[in-house]
């Protein structure tokens, strides 16, 4: 298949189509034609490299909530209240929106490998000095500089699914690249009541510091660099800084590609309002705001567990880090499960059109007329979402009419399979429409999800005070309700939108 000139002048000047996504570099979309390999990288070299990236984007959630058993214990060895060690827990949670502000633009320009490195590299030095400390100012502290290591990284996992990944396999990457996260969020708290009922809570610490430890290793020796504006498809090699044990070896065996000079990169100080600024881009506006409207209930849901469980069952904390099981467990499933089933209904749209599906190279589908690509995506997401609304407040009226305990962990394990499917259908759209600007995007996703996900549980427990379990999980089902004909016009704006 070869490639139109003129429509890759028209795709590759900005602005030219309104309706069309800007990219920022020509390095790689721009440069790129339908005769080359999307990525030089075979099926398995592209999985063990998003391998390394989920397990690294596994750092921030496995942080925050391993730290949740141990709550009680530091406030009590330090001498301060609950409220002040919950602190920590907020500041977190905000330098957890924060920070990929800054590291998912210097991914996008400098490359991921080396943001990788460092946030991994600054994860591990704060989580060594959490284990030595004994003051609540060091912990403080420390424990923004942990967020900041760990949540830098957050981001980066779906950009490198967008980097190695065509559209018609990019969900299930992107479902992928969301496995070690989902794990980490539901073994966190396991592992932390272990380790802070048999070894103390410096241990937690000590246990973190081991994880980075064991990562770097191999992130540095063999994880390559991936993004499209640093080296292509993989076939330019990346500045010598920024090469790894696979890149010398390729070089030695003269399978680097086309022998083109590494590229210059100018790094500059990430502007903070780029990603910001995404949130009133016309096409990114209403997946990032329907993002983190769908994300609600999931928040409240899972922040009612401790104390509700508490009060109805009398679990202890041991038994109430097991009840996040289901969620975790059904989390997994459906991000699972819902990658394949994007990846089909991409290829089913295509066929429709008439389009040959290939996954190893660039697919052109603006030259095939208006491709739906918001309605390939969302027609996945709109059944998981409504079922998502419901199972949350039939969670809530289970614990609110005190049922059985099986009743309210079964619906758990349903509200994580369809809340976490319907994130990563919206999720692998917002991808399509920023290929070159995939970790921008993804913070500015990450940031809102953040803000909304803080509002939403500070005022879960005042208002389960306030009317009660059912009604609280009813409120917040209603305001994604009230979104839902969002859903729609996002489909209907989105007919037409190229997908690279």
């Amino acid at each position: 298949m070869s490639a139109d000139p003129a429509a890759t002048a028209q795709k590759t000047e900005p602005g030219s189509l309104p309706d069309q996504p800007k990219l920022e570099s020509p390095t790689n979309e721009a440069t790129a034609t339908d005769d080359e390999p999307w990525s030089i990288w075979s099926g398995r070299g592209k999985r063990a490299i998003l391998l390394g990236a989920s397990f690294a984007a596994m750092l921030s959630p496995l942080a925050s909530n391993i730290y949740f058993p141990a709550l009680e214990p530091i406030a009590h060895d330090l001498g301060v209240s609950a409220s002040l060690v919950n602190m920590s827990i907020s500041t977190f949670i905000l330098l957890q929106g924060i920070a990929p502000i800054f590291t998912a633009q210097l991914a996008d320009t400098a490359g991921r490998r080396p943001v990788y490195l460092v946030c991994i590299v600054v994860f591990l030095a704060a989580n060594v000095g959490l284990g030595v400390q004994d003051s609540y100012t060091a912990l403080l502290v420390l424990r923004c500089v942990q967020s900041a290591g760990s949540s830098g990284v957050q981001a980066l996992s779906n950009a490198v699914a967008a980097d190695i990944a065509t559209p018609a396999e990019r969900g299930s990457y992107v479902s992928f690249a969301a496995a070690a996260p989902i794990l980490a969020t539901t073994l966190g708290p396991i592992v932390g009541g272990l380790l802070a009922q048999f070894a103390g809570w410096h241990s937690v610490f000590w246990f973190l510091a081991a994880v980075a430890g064991v990562l770097l290793l191999p992130m540095a020796a063999f994880f390559p660099e991936t993004c499209r504006n640093v080296v292509g498809n993989g076939s330019i090699p990346p500045p010598k800084w920024s090469r790894c044990y696979t890149n010398s070896r390729r070089e030695l065996r003269g399978r680097g590609g086309p022998q083109t000079e590494p590229p210059r990169i100018k790094v500059g100080f990430p502007n903070p309002l780029r990603p910001v600024m995404l949130l009133f881009d016309r096409e990114c506006c209403w997946p990032l705001l329907y993002s983190a409207v769908v994300a609600s209930p999931f928040y409240s849901t899972l922040a009612l567990i401790p104390s509700t469980f508490t009060r109805i069952y009398g679990y202890d904390e041991l038994q109430i880090s097991l009840c996040y099981l289901p969620f975790g467990v059904g989390a997994l499933a459906g991000a699972l499960a819902v990658g394949r089933v994007m990846d089909s209904n991409f290829q089913r749209h295509a066929a429709r059109l008439g389009i040959a599906v290939d996954k190893t190279r660039r697919m052109d589908l603006g030259r095939h007329g208006s491709f739906p690509t918001a309605r390939a995506r969302l027609e996945v997401a709109v059944p998981t979402v409504v079922l998502s609304t419901g199972f949350s407040v039939a969670f809530g009226w289970m614990l609110q009419r005190r049922v059985h305990v099986a009743g309210p962990l079964v619906v758990l394990f349903l509200v994580g399979f369809c809340a976490v499917a319907s994130l990563n259908c919206i999720a692998a759209l917002l991808l399509d429409l920023n290929p070159t600007r995939a970790g921008t995007v993804t913070a500015s996703n990450n940031l809102l999800r953040c803000l909304l996900g803080t509002a939403v549980t500070s005022a879960t427990v005042p208002l389960v005070q306030a009317v009660g379990v059912g009604w609280t999980l009813t409120v917040f089902g209603g305001l994604n309700a009230l979104f839902m004909p969002l859903l729609w016009h996002i489909m209907r704006q989105g007919s037409g939108r190229r997908v690279t």
